[in-house]
């Protein structure tokens, strides 16, 4: 069982930058691939960008890539995504996730192919 607590939403000005934390319970966070998504009101849940178990690799949405990074420290259960140049499209509700058994046919950008969820914490991009 992995427990996720997301933090370091807020409202931001177009341009600005946010870095959103996600801190895991338990003793399994090193074995879970990590995933942020996020979800507007009325729309699906949207991938944004996954890493790792070791953090070696790391894959975004075109939508964040290049603005967008994910990163972890296994050593404090925590995951990361720094998010700079921030435009009011990207005002959503963001959401960890964490997945420990990775199938070889999951792409990892699916909400379903993961486990665990964290409750969300809102990012506002004011224009």
């Amino acid at each position: 069982q992995v427990q996720l607590v997301e933090s370091g939403g807020g409202l931001v000005q177009a341009g600005g930058s946010l870095r959103l934390s996600c801190a895991a319970s338990g003793r399994t966070f090193s074995q879970c691939t990590m995933g942020w998504f996020r979800q507007v009101p009325g729309k699906e849940r949207e991938f944004v960008a996954r890493i790792s178990r070791s953090g070696g690799s790391t894959y975004y949405a075109d939508s964040v890539k290049g603005r967008f990074t994910i990163s972890r420290d296994n050593a404090k259960n925590t995951v990361y995504l720094q998010m700079n140049s921030l435009k009011p499209e990207d005002t959503a509700v963001y959401s960890c996730a964490a997945v420990m058994t990775v199938y070889s046919h999951y792409d990892l950008s699916r909400a379903y192919e993961y486990d665990y969820w964290g409750q969300g914490t809102q990012v506002t991009v004011s224009s």
